[in-house]
């Protein structure tokens, strides 16, 4: 075990993985998966329930020979490839700690000549999490793709994402962002609900079909309320750059099974030995309520834990 201030990092047997390890600091846990990954797979209030999705079928397996979901929290490449974004996370991950800092580091992946590298820092006290993403270049050649960092959230509660600030015509006249459809999108679908400010897509078990957009926005967040409590993470995105999916630093997903929240970040031609890095920042809040999907509503419960 190892403690530093209040934050403290044990060994622990997860769900039939037994080479996690728990991160907390009595505020907040996060569990990081040593057997599989690199994948943070819990992220909750002490004895509270998992933001985070989980397959229970998937949990506490490994060594398949093709890629599994699993839930939790995850790191690809982007723009999506049918192949090499689904290169193999199923065997065993490197994980240091140091000072606190958990560092979980993927083998070399065969199929892409990629190391992927998560690196989870909690605050010493609160819900604060930095979680940086790293992506290294193994190749004798140069590789171009974004780092894409994806949170399966748990089933029964509603995504939610804002837009750049608003403006009025004839004042606003350039356009602010873009609003990424794909084939499958369906904006009449009832799981959707926009706002001037918001964008709220709610996770329904009984939905037969999936649903996504995405979007930029320069300060990218996110957020999850399940019952009352309140995943948020966020993004600081660099509008002199070229992001994926027609310039997306934001995009959300939902079936039957759960909802992603996803951060992107820009498109990057990578040389031999050289890493791109992605920075997201957490919060867990409890006690949150929005009575109904209206901008007076979401100000109300997002601004002030957005500090804003």
């Amino acid at each position: 075990m190892t403690v530093s201030a209040r934050v403290r990092i044990e060994k622990t047997n997860y769900k039939g993985w037994p080479n996690c390890y728990r991160i907390t600091n009595g505020d907040v846990e996060l569990i990081v998966t040593g057997d599989v990954g690199p994948r943070v797979i819990r992220y909750g209030f002490p004895g509270g329930q998992n933001l985070f999705k989980e397959y229970a079928e998937m949990i506490g397996q490994s060594g398949e020979s093709q890629w599994m979901i699993r839930g939790g929290h995850r790191l690809w490449m982007a723009p999506e490839d049918p192949v090499l974004t689904y290169a193999l996370d199923n065997g065993p991950v490197k994980i240091e700690v140091a000072g606190g800092v958990l560092t979980a580091t993927a083998p070399v992946e065969p199929l892409t000549g990629l190391l992927k590298q998560i690196v989870i820092k909690l605050a010493p006290s609160g819900y604060g999490v930095e979680v940086v993403h790293r992506i290294t270049n193994k190749n004798r050649w140069s590789v171009e793709f974004a780092a894409w960092a994806l949170t399966v959230m748990a089933p029964g509660g509603a995504g939610i994402t804002g837009f750049p600030p608003r403006g009025r015509h004839p004042d606003a006249l350039p356009p602010t962002n873009p609003l990424v459809m794909w084939a499958y999108t369906n904006l009449a679908d009832k799981r959707w609900t926009f706002t001037e400010k918001y964008a709220v897509l709610r996770q329904d078990p009984t939905a037969s079909e999936p649903e996504k957009i995405g979007h930029f926005n320069k300060d990218t967040w996110g957020a999850y309320l399940l019952g009352t409590d309140l995943f948020i993470k966020r993004y600081q995105a660099d509008p002199s750059k070229t992001y994926p999916d027609f310039g997306c630093s934001y995009e959300t997903f939902t079936n039957a099974d759960m909802l992603e929240l996803e951060t992107l970040g820009p498109v990057t031609k990578v040389p031999p030995d050289g890493t791109v890095e992605h920075v997201e920042r957490w919060s867990l809040h409890k006690n949150v309520r929005i009575p109904a999907w209206t901008d007076a509503e979401l100000d109300k419960a997002l601004l002030p834990l957005l500090g804003r």
